[in-house]
């Protein structure tokens, strides 16, 4: 596993678009609420910024949709980035359900439940393991405003 501060510093050096909407790194390792063992979690929070909104004065869906993305990028970082030598992780589908207008700040948590050890095997035998990432995004007062799945595949190098 990578250190969580080790992957927020990487994402933010990597993906200019991160910088670009100010994305702030809350949180980013083992799930203290989960009781599996090797539960993995992300939080990234997306400022209110008058720039990022749509015509309603809310965040914009893209907005929204970028910090889920990279929410699940960075759990999935902090279970594989250690393997970054022999293998790529790339988003290969994404979906998200946007459920309530979203104002002001929003908050974005990726949940990640596949053992390391288990992608890590995958991985040894040639395969090209998928990791699947529940996202849910609220608001400030607990709100969950939009839900997202991604689904991420490990190519080796």
């Amino acid at each position: 596993m990578t250190d969580g501060e080790q992957v927020a510093a990487g994402l933010r050096a990597a993906v200019p678009f991160v910088r670009t909407l100010g994305l702030e790194f809350l949180e980013i390792g083992p799930d203290p609420a989960e009781d599996a063992a090797g539960a993995l979690r992300a939080v990234v929070r997306l400022p209110d910024a008058e720039a990022i909104h749509n015509h309603v004065a809310g965040p914009h869906a893209g907005a929204i949709f970028t910090l889920g993305e990279t929410a699940s990028g960075a759990v999935v970082m902090a279970a594989v980035g250690h393997l970054l030598d022999r293998a790529v992780p790339l988003t290969v589908r994404a979906e998200i359900a946007y459920r309530k207008l979203s104002l002001g700040p929003v908050t974005a948590t990726a949940w990640l439940h596949r053992p390391v050890a288990e992608i890590e095997a995958e991985l040894a035998v040639g395969g090209r393991p998928r990791l699947e990432t529940p996202v849910r995004i609220a608001t400030a007062d607990g709100v969950v405003r939009a839900e997202m799945t991604l689904v991420w595949a490990l190519r080796l190098n």
